[in-house]
């Protein structure tokens, strides 16, 4: 509106005067701007850019505008099947990454699907089901590049122990029945929300809270291998470590095997000999991700050839010799079944979910590509949907796998097709040479597997940074130690939804003090040299202004008020005359905020001091003007900057402090 340009002190052009002598002197009065007043927007127009805000931010339909008919249904197709965007560039090059990097992940999943299926108390072949038929479709609908889709421990763990605590895991028709109807539920749930842009909601399960859940769930999976590991055959359900250990106790003089306790010992120290090479050179990633298999291959030969199953080495037995058949009519698609299915599945869908796009990110943006986060639940979502009427339990994105399949030089998804084509083999050729592989490997395979979920230097990072954020992480890691999974998943959600609720009822607030020789106010707590200017309060809100906690600001602010007084009177200074409120940090207000400053400018005028507000935004000043307590207070007090409004309103006292 024609102001002269100002630059972050409050000073502007017009302020600066040329002198004879050559020099440069400042005037310290700069001009008081208006503040500015939003134009109104129509209620249809303010509620769609919410709304696009809210569910659309990253604008997915920009790259249909403007485009014919024809061009949309190809967009569309290559918007729901990334691989006919990328497969128009695929070469011979790409191919040769990701069939290496496809044969590596697969020397590792093998093995660990076994161990891993024996997790959620199914048969080992559902563990390679289910690194055959989701992998396929992944491919063809996810957008990360990197991602390795299969069965993981923490999700394995979460469906046995939820689905053991419905329908004991002996009765197998119906076990089986269940975990085929949690898997559709979870694929459904994952897919909806996908759908419906609703994939923020995985974000209130916060990082320090998924540390300590994965953390917990990693000792809990260590400690339920110590069946295998030291060949216990009567071993408890509980998954906490009262009942495990008390368990592994009582068994020690009549259940301990030490021939499967020697195979067990012996391969996990070649397999975590076999990490330690791999972390210190990383060009030899690909000996951790082999030493899993060569280890089944010749504890099986060790077993088989000196009948160690005769001596009471637990093994695997048979393994079926068939690629997935049809569960279609397994499913509970109504009745009580059906709602097991859908409370078991929604849960361990969203932890295999907040699971799998972490890693996709992760990996994103170590290569520095993007991927559509809602793409990838509908992509999860209908994979597992698809996997459950297959005979495949709940299939996500693996960590370890993910890391080997970047380091072996994976190019796309196309290595994960590989991965499957080497399992679809392993189930129709090699099944039968598991029949002799010692459970006591698995348990091995497994503890080295799961060892690098506990996270040390984040928990120490998230102390340092956040004492509330390690509550939550403790909270998580205990839940699940010594209770079991879903409660430290609940205890986690809940202590990081009380840490937002705490967070939003009780917000910061500041005093601000003048840096010298400027117009800038700062926190004084912050900067020491910030001085105080007599006679006025600046005192700076850091939240929005809602219900939850607007009479605590407003009664935060009255103390602060007192105490000045009460230093003042002791100080014999002038009393307070203005409370200057810095409105900058606060991004939106109610009617209860609204109502909470009607209420703190009545109080004030009881004690003569007027209040001033600074730097309302866009929305806020909208706010007071529809509510008129512009009217109430004047629209003169009322500024840009609180630099401007302590000018106005008490200069003499600024050029005295």
């Amino acid at each position: 509106m024609g102001h002269p340009v100002a630059d972050e002190s409050g000073k502007n052009d017009s302020d600066i005067l040329s002198v004879p002598s050559g020099r440069i002197e400042v005037d310290v009065r700069p001009s008081v701007h208006k503040i500015g007043i939003p134009p109104r927007q129509k209620l249809t127009k303010e509620f769609s850019e919410r709304f696009k805000e809210t569910f659309f931010h990253d604008d997915p339909l920009r790259p249909f505008k403007d485009q014919p008919k024809s061009k949309k249904l190809v967009l569309g197709i290559r918007a729901l099947f990334p691989v006919f965007d990328w497969g128009r560039y695929y070469s011979l090059n790409k191919l040769k990454g990701d069939v290496i990097a496809g044969l590596t992940i697969a020397s590792l999943c093998i093995p660990q699907d076994i161990g891993y299926a024996r997790l959620a108390n199914l048969d080992p072949q559902y563990g390679l089901y289910s690194s055959f038929v989701p992998p396929l479709i992944y491919a063809i609908m996810g957008s990360s590049r990197d991602i390795a889709i299969g069965p993981v421990a923490v999700v394995s763990l979460l469906l046995g122990t939820l689905l053991q605590d419905e329908i004991d895991p002996k009765n197998k028709a119906e076990y089986l029945s269940l975990a085929f109807t949690a898997t559709f539920f979870a694929g459904v749930t994952q897919a909806v929300l996908g759908f419906l842009r609703l994939g923020f909601l995985i974000d209130f399960l916060s990082h320090a809270a998924i540390v300590g859940f994965m953390g917990g769930a990693a000792i809990t999976i260590s400690l339920q291998q110590l069946k295998g590991f030291l060949g216990i055959a009567k071993f408890t359900k509980k998954t906490d470590i009262i009942h495990v250990m008390e368990s592994v106790f009582k068994s020690v003089h009549h259940g301990w095997n030490w021939q499967t306790m020697l195979i067990g010992s012996a391969f996990l120290a070649f397999l975590l000999f076999t990490k330690y090479i791999g972390n210190r050179k990383k060009s030899l990633f690909w000996v951790p991700a082999i030493a899993p298999l060569i280890s089944v291959i010749l504890s099986t030969f060790f077993v088989y050839i000196t009948r160690a199953d005769k001596q009471g080495v637990q093994i695997v037995k048979k393994i079926e010799k068939r690629i997935n058949p049809s569960s279609v009519h397994k499913i509970h698609f109504s009745g009580s079944e059906a709602m097991k299915g859908l409370r078991i599945g929604a849960v361990a869908g969203m932890i295999a979910l907040t699971e799998a796009v972490a890693i996709g990110r992760t990996f994103a943006a170590m290569k520095d590509y993007q991927i559509d986060g809602n793409k990838e639940m509908v992509a999860l979502g209908v994979m597992n949907v698809i996997g459950s009427m297959t005979s495949c339990y709940i299939a996500t994105g693996s960590f370890s796998r993910s890391a080997v399949n970047y380091m072996a030089g994976c190019q796309t998804t196309i290595s994960n097709i590989v991965m499957s084509l080497v399992v679809m083999l392993t189930l129709l050729v090699i099944t039968p040479l598991f029949k002799y592989t010692p459970n006591a490997i698995l348990a091995s395979i497994i503890i080295n597997a799961v060892i690098g979920l506990i996270d040390y230097d984040a928990a120490i990072l998230i102390w340092k940074i956040d004492k509330l954020d390690f509550i939550a992480c403790m909270g998580a890691f205990l839940g699940v130690v010594f209770y079991s999974v879903e409660i430290g998943l609940l205890i986690s959600v809940v202590i990081s939804f009380a840490k937002i609720l705490l967070q939003v009822t009780r917000p910061r607030t500041a005093i601000l003090g003048n840096l010298p020789r400027t117009t800038i106010y700062r926190n004084i707590d912050q900067y020491p040299e910030a001085t105080k200017v007599p006679g006025v309060l600046v005192v700076r809100v850091d939240s929005a202004i809602y219900f939850s906690n607007s009479n605590y600001v407003r009664e935060r602010i009255l103390r602060w008020l007192e105490d000045e007084e009460e230093q003042i009177k002791s100080n014999d200074l002038p009393g307070i005359q203005y409370l200057i409120v810095e409105l900058s940090p606060v991004t939106d207000i109610d009617t209860s905020g609204i109502h909470a400053l009607e209420e703190l400018f009545k109080s004030l005028q009881k004690r003569e001091i007027q209040l001033v507000l600074a730097n309302p935004g866009n929305t806020v000043m909208d706010k007071l003007i529809l509510s008129k307590f512009t009217e109430m207070i004047g629209q003169d007090k009322i500024f840009l900057t609180v630099g401007e409004a302590v000018l106005t309103c008490a200069p003499k006292a600024l050029e005295e402090a």
